[in-house]
């Protein structure tokens, strides 16, 4: 768990698109960025166990960002990035598959889409 919180704490310390947001609230609001977002995380996770339209939320998280980041890594020198995302969209592709054929099974597993998000959110290595 020590590990997952360093991480936490490297990623909030980064400058991009999400610590900007959460640097902003903290700048309104007067929380700690590390607050907010585990705000955020707490009220997603249940969204997707209990809200209506898990399965969209759980695309928008999956698509969102990772396009986003996939447009900074085709922009930067760097390639290993690239492969990095295009492996995400071959992944991502091949659950949007697997979903389409087996939706009557996924209706079985209450928390399928809270594992799709936290799997989908595995860090990626660069």
């Amino acid at each position: 768990m020590d590990g997952l919180s360093q991480r936490v704490e490297r990623f909030l310390e980064q400058r991009n698109l999400v610590t900007d947001v959460l640097g902003a609230l903290e700048a309104k609001t007067g929380l700690e960025k590390r607050y907010l977002a585990a705000g955020a995380v707490t009220l997603l996770s249940l969204y997707l166990l209990f809200g209506y339209g898990a399965s969209l939320l759980c695309n928008l998280i999956g698509f969102v960002y990772p396009a986003y980041a996939s447009i900074k890594a085709i922009e930067s020198p760097s390639k290993d990035d690239d492969t990095v995302w295009l492996t995400y969209w071959v992944v991502y592709a091949l659950f949007g598959l697997a979903e389409f054929f087996s939706d009557l099974l996924l209706s079985w597993f209450p928390f399928y889409y809270v594992g799709k998000v936290v799997f989908g959110a595995a860090p990626h290595r660069h």
